[in-house]
């Protein structure tokens, strides 16, 4: 006979059928031992649904630290901060205040700024300054499974500095958010994001976990994910992002402004000039220095402009110039000073509106009457 159950007995507790045979106990799981639930959806205790969105939440959140926060590592923390990401700070300078205001924890001790333990790391120091900076850092307070991020404008010089001075427990990525705080103010859509796996743990999903929530940020942001070896980056920047700055600060140099009849093209030069002004020069150092295509890009630009000058002044002929300001005008000759007269009449002559040949032969005329 089927054996029924107390509704008021609880769940898995039988209890005698009516015809008097023994009850049976519903099987239920082991005690101490964890069952993992593969969807959230299904039925579950009071508020078990909630609890597990959350645990879902808070295992895709990121704590990140940023070393360096300046105006760029602030730039990144708003965005970072808006995903949900737990966000830590530090600096040479302090911006507790800055970093307060945005929900950022600031910290002005390097051991304790490590000892928070953060899964990701990010350089966002100056690129001259980045080597003292990570030779600061006491890496033996960090968890062993630690992402190390750099933000720099050059990609080789960090990607060395990173795999030779960090311990091989650490996860490298190394990216270049090609955009700033003026050019990304608004959206990102669009923009591009370059990045190089250099060291991640493909094997451990934790680790992978790690270097793909940090991706995401930017993935969801609209920006267009370019994945390029640092070794490429740098050829191709030379050639882009270098020759930019290095026009910039040409026309810089020069006092541009606005005038009345700016044309499009001149607003458009105006524009670099301002962007490439609100960059500090060590950026601008930066990117000549520690990348070694930078300087072959500099030696084309100045043979380009020796060219286009030997061009202008090759077509530069007398001819042209003729054409242009029509003959040359005929300038008054002017006497060597043995013919020029100087005897009183001589001058008296002139005076009476002679002209210089008649006054030379008046006075020849008294001698002749003698």
């Amino acid at each position: 006979q089927r054996d029924s159950f107390c509704l008021g007995s609880g769940l898995g507790q039988g209890s005698r059928s009516l015809s008097g045979s023994s009850s049976r106990r519903r099987p239920t799981a082991r005690q101490g031992v964890a069952q993992r639930v593969y969807a959230i959806d299904a039925a579950q205790p009071f508020d078990m649904e909630a609890r597990l969105a959350r645990a879902v939440k808070a295992e895709a959140r990121l704590k990140i630290g940023i070393v360096g926060f300046g105006n760029f590592g602030q730039f990144l923390a708003k965005r970072f901060k808006s995903h949900g990401h737990e966000l830590i700070a530090t600096s040479r300078g302090d911006y507790s205040a800055v970093a307060g205001e945005l929900g950022v924890k600031f910290f002005s001790d390097l051991d304790d700024f490590c000892e928070y333990h953060p899964d990701v790391v990010i350089m966002s120091t100056s690129i001259i300054s980045t080597e003292a900076a990570l030779g600061k850092l006491p890496l033996q307070r960090l968890k062993r499974s630690t992402l190390f991020v750099d933000v720099l404008s050059v990609k080789e010089f960090p990607k060395r500095l990173f795999l030779n001075q960090l311990p091989v427990h650490f996860d490298i990525l190394c990216t270049h958010p090609m955009f700033g705080p003026d050019s990304g103010r608004g959206t990102w859509e669009g923009l591009p994001l370059m990045y190089e796996r250099v060291r991640v743990s493909e094997g451990k999903p934790r680790r992978k976990a790690v270097a793909d929530g940090l991706l995401e940020v930017f993935r969801r942001e609209g920006c267009r994910m370019v994945e390029m070896s640092c070794e490429e980056h740098d050829r191709q920047a030379a050639s882009t992002q270098f020759i930019t700055h290095t026009v910039g600060r040409m026309l810089g140099e020069m006092g541009l402004s606005n005038t009345a009849i700016d044309t499009k093209g001149y607003e458009s030069l105006l524009s670099l000039v301002n962007n490439t002004a609100n960059d500090s020069f060590d950026l601008y150092y930066g990117l000549f220095m520690y990348n070694q295509s930078a300087t072959q890009e500099l030696q084309r630009l100045e043979t380009a402009f020796d060219r286009i000058r030997q061009k202008l002044m090759d077509e530069l002929h007398d001819a042209l110039r003729k054409d242009i300001f029509g003959p040359k005008p005929i300038t008054p000759e002017v006497l060597p000073p043995s013919k020029r007269l100087s005897d009183s009449s001589s001058a008296q002559s002139l005076n009476n509106g002679g002209g210089a040949k008649g006054s030379v032969k008046g006075s020849t005329a008294p001698n002749q009457q003698q």
